[in-house]
């Protein structure tokens, strides 16, 4: 059977607590603390000095890369009128066809020169956009 005595019995006792006698024990715990949270503020402060290096070394990257980009859009301009006038000269009987296949070689080079620069500067784009925080997921 049910006893109703035993489920509608509760007792109360107050319950005081002082810590009196932990004052040490106390003490060791705040300077725990204190040391734990001057490590953090620390990790913290050199997470964001490399996110600052991280950022500020991408974008003199970045202003690099567009400056050889720029001066190897010109290299390849030149050489490609070089090209251009030593086809005329060949199609002209002045020069003879080895002008022609160096002039063009080196057209080839520039381009190719101008291509490696502009993968460069693409991938420090994507490298600029990930230190700036971008996709993350």
């Amino acid at each position: 059977m049910f006893d109703v005595s035993d489920s509608l019995a509760w007792s109360f006792t107050p319950s005081l607590s002082i810590p009196i006698f932990n004052r040490e024990g106390l003490k060791a715990g705040l300077e725990s603390a204190t040391i734990a949270e001057k490590i953090t503020v620390s990790e913290y402060e050199g997470a964001v000095q490399t996110a600052f290096r991280e950022v500020a070394d991408q974008l003199a990257a970045r202003k690099t890369y567009q400056e050889q980009l720029a001066a190897q859009e010109a290299l390849v301009r030149a050489t490609r009128e070089t090209y251009d006038l030593s086809l005329a000269r060949y199609e002209n009987g002045v020069d003879d066809f080895l002008t022609v296949l160096d002039s063009q070689r080196a057209l080839f080079a520039a381009e190719q020169g101008g291509i490696t620069i502009r993968q460069a500067w693409l991938s420090n784009l994507i490298n600029l956009y990930k230190v700036l925080g971008g996709g993350q997921i």
